[in-house]
């Protein structure tokens, strides 16, 4: 862990005076879109459409997306992965960083900060999810 921290300057630290609050924007966000999403198909409005399958017939990386979140409202973990794999993930990512986010400003703790990341490790990380995102898109369009 330590190493880590040198390399990359991984720290815990208040939030400093005048600092964006990325932790409360992220989860006001998140949670804003969700309970949107919920109100909209609960109040029985059409479900959102997707413009590249209609103009294509083909599945964007994205098709899915709303199947998938359905899945888990239901419970249905393997059907959710099914509908999209990397909205999945990304889902799971995103209850994670929520759960972080309400304890750091439920509890005042200090927020996780990545000072330096070299650039060799951020363009790495673009080309994994470059990767990921493109075999999402051949498992979409091997089971449609």
């Amino acid at each position: 862990m330590q190493t880590l921290s040198r390399k990359f300057g991984l720290c815990f630290r208040p939030l400093a005076p005048q600092e964006t609050d990325f932790e409360f924007l992220f989860l006001v966000v998140s949670c804003g879109l969700a309970g949107s999403c919920f109100l909209w198909l609960s109040l029985g409005m059409p479900w959102p459409r997707c413009w590249v399958r209609q103009l294509t017939g083909l599945p964007c990386p994205t098709c899915g997306a709303t199947r998938c979140a359905m899945s888990l409202a239901h419970g249905d973990w393997i059907g959710a992965c099914r509908h999209n794999p990397f909205i999945f993930v990304c889902y799971g990512i995103t209850l994670l960083i929520n759960l972080y986010a309400a304890a750091v400003l439920l509890f005042r703790l200090p927020r996780l900060r990545l000072a330096k990341v070299p650039s060799t490790v951020k363009r790495a990380l673009s080309v994994m999810i470059i990767i990921a995102l493109t075999a999402n898109w051949v498992y979409l369009l091997v089971h449609r």
